[in-house]
């Protein structure tokens, strides 16, 4: 079976874009069998400047960092894109009218993961921006799902966890019983199920962690680009 070739904009981080890498090969030799692989191609920003931008809201620019990198991925012969981190789908818009193949959203990828599983009522994990802001909720609430994120202090937690630690590779218990506390608040909330609404979070925090099924975002998203690739 002919493979579709997967654009990947990564580096965001690169902890959770090596992830990616990983399960986009081990969903392609699980389809096709063998010594099969996944046909792919990365181009990897660098976050420090990326995560400044966020900081000072200066999406429109960042937007053109991540667009110029799926024009990258188009001549080089991608036939659809994904960009691996849930918080810079803030700018998924800008990004997939620069090019002409079709990017693969991770909410909505996500959003159908959840319907099919017979859930509705889920909480949100992610950054500040991804838990806070509209664009990746309200993605997921037009997909059919009652989405409820952490109160402040949770949502703090949550956040710098994500950046003071797994964006840097560091994985602490501690971190990870705070993060089955906000996760336990969430269920106590009417929560059927969790979405690790951030990459780097299924590095620290999975199905064991909680007491309601988890919706890894990265798995979700690689899965659903391997079955798009290998579509007739």
């Amino acid at each position: 079976m002919a493979m579709k070739t997967i654009g990947l904009i990564g580096g965001m981080s690169w902890e959770s874009t090596a992830e990616y890498y990983r399960l986009l090969n081990e969903f392609t030799r699980d389809r096709l069998g063998g010594l099969h692989s996944a046909r792919c191609v990365l181009y990897s920003v660098d976050f420090a400047e990326i995560e400044r931008l966020q900081v000072q809201g200066r999406w429109v620019e960042a937007g053109e960092i991540l667009a110029a990198a799926a024009q990258a991925l188009e001549a080089a012969g991608a036939d659809m894109v994904l960009i691996c981190t849930n918080t810079m789908h803030k700018v998924a818009d800008q990004v997939e009218a620069a090019v002409s193949i079709p990017l693969l959203h991770l909410a909505d990828a996500t959003a159908e993961a959840v319907r099919a599983s017979g859930v509705r009522r889920v909480g949100l994990l992610g950054t500040a921006f991804t838990m806070e802001q509209d664009f990746y909720r309200g993605r997921l609430e037009a997909g059919g799902l009652d989405v409820r994120v952490p109160e402040a202090d949770g949502r703090e937690i949550v956040h710098r966890v994500i950046y003071e630690e797994l964006c840097l590779g560091i994985v602490r218990e501690e971190s990870r019983a705070a993060y089955r506390k906000v996760i336990a608040d969430l269920v106590a909330d009417g929560a059927e199920a969790i979405i690790l609404g951030c990459t780097e979070i299924e590095l620290l925090a999975g199905s064991e962690d909680s007491p309601v099924p988890v919706f890894p975002t990265a798995r979700v998203h690689a899965e659903a680009a391997v079955r798009a690739a290998l579509r007739a």
